[in-house]
């Protein structure tokens, strides 16, 4: 029996690869910080938990002492944490590095974090220029991304069988924040209109279930290579919304804003200056095979969203700071009445 190890296998990324490898015979193993946090659908399946401190070089020693077939980190988000996992990366197989698109710089240096937002002008491929890397607060806009290439780098460093797997915009259930619940709250609020500024903007999804048949195939594959990993299709802003409500049986009245409208009103989670786009090609070349498009993949977590809102108050589902422009309904209100 092929074993991993998943470190943070508890949020929508590690769960989903979790799931998949179980259920394909693995025996799975997942290190997070909190048991209250293990999902019951992971127990259910056979996977096993163990309580981690990602920054605690003795317990990710301990985790991984044993290898494994395949490791996942999910929690690297510094070249200090990439640097706890490399004295043990002999004993696995195959190692997975999770990392982001927030990693990519345009031609002006300019990133998804930006304040302004870059512009690429073809879908990026993993060979496209990154941020500098930096040892800063990896919590802040411009730390995220260099913090994530730092990382990157370490691990490719070692030399040792490594995959980098970039991600956007990540779907799935189990996700905070996430991002479906910008619609899904609308609509258990009794909202009957969304107001969009940007309804043409695309910023690729990835979808927790494809990243998870990705980590699948490299599993498989062990070697150095770093792979964009998004949804097959990379809908707009209303394919999203339309996508989601259509799953909820009902439909929204679809408000274009203008870029005069008062800041804040018409703002999406999927927002974008300009297309963000992967290119897949490396990923299909390796032998992957996306599990569906977005539509297809979202259903699930909004059904989800739905379900862990029963029986509670809408504003307990999902982290109010990430939302907290999403639902200013009076604001939304005092403009439509004043639209001629």
């Amino acid at each position: 029996m092929s074993t991993a190890i998943i470190l943070g296998g508890t949020g929508v990324i590690g769960r989903a690869i979790a799931l998949r490898l179980v259920r394909r015979g693995w025996e799975v193993e997942v290190g997070a910080r909190d048991p209250a946090g293990m999902p019951t659908e992971l127990l259910d399946a056979g996977v096993s938990f163990t309580s981690l401190e990602r920054h605690d070089g003795t317990q990710v020693a301990a985790m991984l002492s044993t290898g494994a077939d395949l490791l996942v980190d999910c929690l690297a988000f510094t070249r200090a944490d990439a640097r706890l996992v490399l004295p043990h990366l002999a004993g696995i197989g195959s190692a997975v590095m999770l990392s982001s698109k927030a990693v990519y710089v345009d031609a002006e240096g300019r990133h998804v974090n930006s304040t302004d937002g870059p512009h690429f002008p073809a879908p990026i491929r993993e060979d496209n220029p990154v941020m500098t890397p930096l040892d800063i607060d990896y919590r802040s806009p411009e730390g995220y991304g260099s913090n994530k290439v730092a990382a990157e780098q370490t691990y490719l460093d070692s030399g040792l069988p490594v995959t980098v797997i970039r991600a956007s915009k990540v779907h799935g259930v189990g996700a905070l924040p996430a991002r479906e619940w910008h619609v899904v709250r609308r609509v258990l609020d009794a909202r009957d209109v969304v107001l969009l500024r940007r309804p043409d903007a695309v910023n690729h999804t990835s979808a927790a279930v494809n990243i998870a048949a990705l980590v699948e195939v490299v599993a498989g594959r062990p070697g150095q290579r770093i792979l964009n990993s998004a949804d097959p299709d990379a809908p707009s802003v209303l394919e999203i919304v339309r996508t989601v409500t259509a799953r909820l049986g009902h439909a929204l009245r679809e408000e274009l804003l203008p870029d005069t409208a008062e800041e804040g009103l018409g703002r999406t989670p999927w927002d974008a200056a300009s297309p963000v786009v992967l290119d897949l090609t490396a990923a299909a070349a390796l032998g992957y095979r996306p599990v569906g498009d977005y539509a297809s993949t979202a259903g699930p977590t909004v059904d989800w969203l739905v379900a862990e809102a029963y029986g509670r108050s809408t504003t307990a589902v999902q982290p109010t700071d990430f939302f907290e422009n999403s639902f200013g309904y009076a604001a939304e209100d005092r403009f439509l009445a004043a639209r001629p």
